[in-house]
């Protein structure tokens, strides 16, 4: 009888967590793809459109180690309801606002900002309390579901945005978001935060913050764990070459050098999220049938081999391959990089939400974060740079042989268990 309540319950934990996230996501990409195009066809400047970007992720950055101690300290599952009430107070307060005042710039700086920290804390005290929704042989589906929901969103979110937004007025995407949040937290209230009794949240009775020495303790437990440091150099490194010999090259290629248009394009960058929903379903099958230290080194591998042959069509231009036969190669290519993020995401996050203890567990994970969120930036800078210097092939191609030199060195330090199969058999 026991079994089938707890089995009961865990179904109903990730049917909750999977509709709210959903909701959640949707309502965030549907809003963020509204805003910036009003903003864009607002005041037709470029560095608005920026500010405004920046505005919702610059905060991510500088406060997700604070969100981390939050999250460690505090209940988190009154910490996630909170949160995503507040964005759709925020939300609804700036629709009721809009109808007398107008919808003008400050007002949309100011929600961007706020409604960046409140998504940051949602996110942090998510993450961390995920262990403690379901038991340890189901920890693997809910980070894979979470991807799945997260690529979906970054498809049809857009899509949906920009089909509704030639019938609506901006406002209806506010307040469209708002209530989608509300009805995130109202979800969320019903999920058992206290489900894996091994992991269940001590009640915090007395709460004593100071932020400096619980970020440095943060810090020291990173230090201290080899294991765990490693994976987030993998992660970090993952980032930083994606966006040096990927994210940034392979737009100026396909449109600068190959003209290949904007509609191939388009479906060129939907294929990275097809990918990572692919990989997502099969990730746990495969993991359960091979050492993921090995599996890490055969992605690696591979990774480095697609960077490379990002660059490849530039080198035999000659050759002058039809646009189709072009399309067809980067969405071949990126549909793998998808995959191997997948496989590297995924299992990373179950590591590691199994490895950090209950009361560091969202600060660790809120560091390694905030640290991989500012390497991005700096990669993208970097390679812009020198993509007006060198000739395009080079980076993708230098990127993916320094990724293969850098993963291969560190991925033999770090030791990786996760010993899938034997929790399914166990449990």
């Amino acid at each position: 009888m026991d079994a089938h309540l707890n089995g009961k319950t865990e179904r109903r934990n990730l049917a909750l967590y999977s509709s709210g996230k959903i909701i959640s996501v949707f309502g965030t990409s549907i809003y963020n793809f509204a805003i910036s195009f009003y903003v864009l066809k607002l005041t037709g400047s470029a560095l608005s459109f920026t500010i405004t970007l920046l505005l919702g992720t610059l905060p991510m950055i500088l406060i997700n180690p604070f969100a981390g101690v939050i999250a460690d300290k505090v209940n988190k599952k009154k910490m996630v309801i909170l949160m995503e009430i507040l964005s759709g107070i925020l939300l609804i307060s700036v629709y009721l606002i809009s109808s007398f005042s107008g919808l003008n710039l400050l007002l949309i700086y100011i929600t961007a900002f706020c409604l960046t920290i409140f998504v940051t804390f949602f996110g942090v005290g998510m993450e961390a309390a995920k262990p403690n929704i379901v038991s340890s042989k189901k920890l693997m589906n809910i980070n894979s579901i979470g991807k799945i929901i997260d690529s979906v969103s970054s498809i049809l979110g857009p899509m949906l945005g920009g089909m509704v937004f030639a019938f609506f007025d901006i406002r209806t995407f506010i307040i469209f978001s708002g209530i989608c949040f509300l009805i995130s937290g109202f979800s969320m209230m019903f999920i058992d935060f206290n489900f894996n009794k091994e992991l269940q949240e001590l009640v915090k009775k007395t709460v004593r913050i100071d932020f400096i020495e619980d970020i440095k303790d943060g810090f020291h437990y990173l230090y201290e764990r080899k294991n765990i440091m490693g994976l987030f150099l993998i992660l970090i490194s993952l980032n930083f070459f994606l966006s040096f010999a990927v994210t940034i090259p392979i737009p100026y290629i396909i449109n600068t050098i190959l003209e290949l248009g904007s509609g191939l394009f388009g479906v060129i960058q939907a294929s990275l999220p097809l990918g990572l929903i692919a990989g997502a379903l099969v990730v746990k099958k495969i993991t359960e049938r091979m050492p993921y230290s090995k599996l890490m080194r055969l992605l690696t591998i591979f990774l480095s081999i697609c960077m490379i042959a990002t660059g490849f069509p530039l080198i035999f231009e000659s050759a002058s391959f039809s646009h189709m036969i072009y399309g067809i190669y980067y969405c071949l290519l990126m549909f793998c990089f998808g995959i191997v993020i997948a496989f590297i995401d995924i299992p990373i996050a179950y590591f590691m939400q199994k490895e950090i203890p209950e009361e560091y567990r969202g600060r660790v994970m809120s560091i390694g974060i905030s640290i991989g969120k500012i390497m991005t930036p700096v990669a993208m800078v970097v390679s812009g740079f020198l993509l007006e210097l060198i000739p395009p092939y080079t980076l993708p191609i230098g990127g993916g042989i320094l990724y293969l030199l850098i993963t291969l060195i560190n991925s033999r330090k770090i030791p990786i268990n996760l010993s899938t199969k034997l929790e399914s058999s166990s449990n």
